[in-house]
């Protein structure tokens, strides 16, 4: 079986988000809440740009075989969920986690239970991403002890 070259699926998947965010910005104005589907657009090409930056760095990090694999799938579930929650929260016009692009909407419980679950989730995802990714990149790290 062939390896996978996950720094090269990374910057794939990365461009894939960055079209998508794109092309969430062509279609924000029907939306519930069109301001939510300007920050999916942004969160689409932001997101998409890490992706891109990660694949790129991807050779220089010095972490385990266990740690990249937990690093690469945590980067897609956090990149990806983090534009898709946002979508949905632009559609659904939810707006109990994001009071200030959400003022004066509110959906039903269970949108607004999905968009919360997503959007705390991929905060933990991200955050463990960085902290993982920083740990790879430290100074030291590539140095024989």
């Amino acid at each position: 079986m062939r390896r996978v070259d996950k720094g090269r699926l990374l910057l794939w998947f990365g461009v894939l988000l960055f079209l998508l965010g794109l092309l969430t910005g062509l279609v924000t104005g029907p939306m519930n809440n069109p301001r939510m589907g300007l920050s999916a657009h942004l969160e689409g090409v932001m997101n998409g740009v890490f992706l891109v930056v990660l694949g790129l760095l991807w050779g220089r990090l010095r972490l385990s075989a266990r740690w990249l694999t937990g690093l690469f799938w945590l980067a897609l579930y956090g990149t990806y969920i983090n534009w898709a929650t946002t979508l949905a929260a632009a559609i659904f016009g939810t707006g109990r986690t994001t009071p200030i692009v959400g003022a004066g909407h509110h959906g039903a419980a269970w949108q607004e239970n999905l968009v919360d679950a997503g959007l705390y989730s991929l905060s933990v995802a991200m955050l463990a991403v960085c902290v993982i990714a920083l740990v790879g990149l430290w100074p030291g790290a590539d140095q024989p002890q």
